[in-house]
């Protein structure tokens, strides 16, 4: 008898330390993930009784909530809608969140693991529920200046710190208006997502961080440069032959310089040269010479196959595995297989302007609880080293020279220094180019990294060149950020 009790008392010990650390689990470590997923409903119903914290830019809301009188307590407002939607995102009665209102709805609704006492103090002291309030990274000026610049080409602009990684602009186009998709008639926002995802320009992708997921066309050369440099084989002055098509070994492509021809006069070209004026031949020439292993290698130190938050994910930049010697030489001057996002390209031009050191990206700054206390603040950490200072600074001089004299020339700022690549990248024999352009100011001292992209060939199919289209769209950003 006293066997079987003492057995069934160690059984009912073991299932009440089961249930204790599960719920314990549950509770603590778990609770936050819980809320923010957003098939949990009833924690999105709960969400509108609380006054959401406000996501800032420059210390002014971007979205906040603020009182309804209807069945829910409070209505989402997003000023400024479409040029912050990549940022804010949105937050529907009757789906997912996207955005930094997905990201970060933890601490913006008040349910983050860090703001439990700040919410039972308020529950004690009769204060009405509140959440956190988000301050973003973007700069206004940048910001308003890409949206500007970018005019009506469907496209991106992204704007970094080389130094930090901090996210100072990031527009998207087309945009959509987030107040749409947040109205408390559930009816209402289907119909508006409906619209959104079959309009066929897309105006739901954010551009900067992922969507079509475009070939980076000459702008990885920059990539397939600093892997020559890295070798220790080559130098800014070694040369490459020069002639005015190029048969891929193999096959029946012919590879050629976007002029027609060949890459300047003479017989050879200097990898200089022959980045500064943007040729194919002597890249894909090099791409061969190194391989598609140390062409993946680079890539990858720079971000290409990793995954990224900041903290709204980004859709993986990818550089293919297994490639033969054609294909090698077809993904040296970025076409191919190669895919990458606008960030993950200004991500490669920041850490050439920061001395070779990748940073990782970020769109916040600091999350702040309703009593001003700081919950979270942004630190820069280091993503790891893609190039010696020594590359970095030959890149530097290189990058510069395509845009006094090169292939980047429309990115010239009077009195400024500006380093720079650009790109204009094939999509199929008839459709329209996708065009580039990536890089930093002053090139001297960096102090901002740049990419644009736009597709559909800026409205000229392919007749428009990154030179043309995206490098003076960077100027036009360049010039507000340096002169506020």
């Amino acid at each position: 008898m006293n066997r079987e009790l003492k057995r069934v008392t160690i059984v009912a010990l073991l299932m009440f330390l089961t249930l204790f650390v599960s719920t314990t689990i549950i509770q603590y470590w778990q609770a936050e993930a819980l809320a923010a997923d957003p098939r949990n409903s009833r924690t999105l119903y709960e969400g509108y009784s609380v006054e959401r914290g406000p996501i800032l830019v420059g210390g002014e809301p971007i979205a906040f909530s603020q009182p309804s009188d209807d069945d829910y307590k409070f209505q989402r407002v997003y000023a400024n809608g479409p040029l912050y939607a990549p940022v804010t995102g949105y937050i529907p009665v009757n789906g997912e969140a996207t955005g930094l209102e997905q990201s970060l709805n933890s601490f913006l609704s008040g349910q983050s693991s860090s703001q439990f006492f700040d919410s039972l103090n308020r529950l004690i002291s009769g204060q009405d529920p509140m959440g956190a309030s988000v301050e973003v990274a973007i700069d206004p000026v940048a910001q308003q200046a890409a949206w500007d610049a970018l005019g009506d080409y469907t496209g991106s602009v992204v704007v970094t710190e080389p130094a930090t990684g901090r996210i100072l602009a990031m527009v998207s186009k087309p945009s959509f208006d987030p107040n749409a998709l947040a109205v408390h008639d559930g009816s209402a926002v289907q119909s508006t997502y409906e619209g959104l995802l079959a309009d066929p320009a897309d105006p739901l992708f954010n551009r900067a961080t992922g969507g079509d997921m475009n070939p980076p066309g000459s702008t990885f050369k920059l990539i397939v440069t600093a892997a020559a440099l890295e070798s220790g084989r080559y130098t800014p002055e070694s040369t490459f032959p020069n002639p005015a098509t190029l048969t891929l070994p193999g096959t029946d492509s012919v590879v050629r310089n976007s002029n027609g021809g060949t890459c300047g006069g003479g017989a050879e070209v200097t990898l200089a040269d022959a980045l500064r004026l943007s040729c194919n031949i002597p890249m894909a020439e090099l791409g061969m010479q190194l391989g598609d292993a140390a062409i993946r290698e680079q890539a990858e130190k720079f971000g290409f196959n990793s995954e990224f938050e900041v903290p709204t994910p980004v859709e993986q930049s990818t550089y293919p595995r297994g490639l033969d010697e054609p294909q090698t030489g077809l993904t040296a001057f970025g076409q191919g297989e190669v895919r990458a996002t606008p960030l993950q390209m200004a991500m490669v031009s920041a850490a050439i302007a920061n001395g070779g050191v990748v940073m990782r990206p970020s769109l916040v700054d600091a999350i702040t609880a309703p009593d001003f206390s700081t919950l979270e603040e942004f630190q820069p950490a280091e993503f790891g080293r893609a190039i010696s200072e020594e590359t970095a600074n030959e890149m530097v001089q290189m990058m510069t020279s395509g845009v006094e004299n090169g292939a980047a020339s429309n990115a010239r700022i009077d009195g400024v220094s500006v380093a720079g690549k650009t790109g204009t990248a094939e999509n199929g024999e008839d459709d329209p180019y996708t065009l580039w352009f990536t890089g930093f100011a002053p090139a001297d001292n960096p102090q901002y990294a740049i990419t644009v992209l736009v597709e559909d060939g800026g409205g000229l199919g392919q007749e428009g060149f990154g030179n043309g289209i995206a490098a003076p769209v960077a100027k036009q950003v360049l010039e507000a950020v340096l002169n506020k």
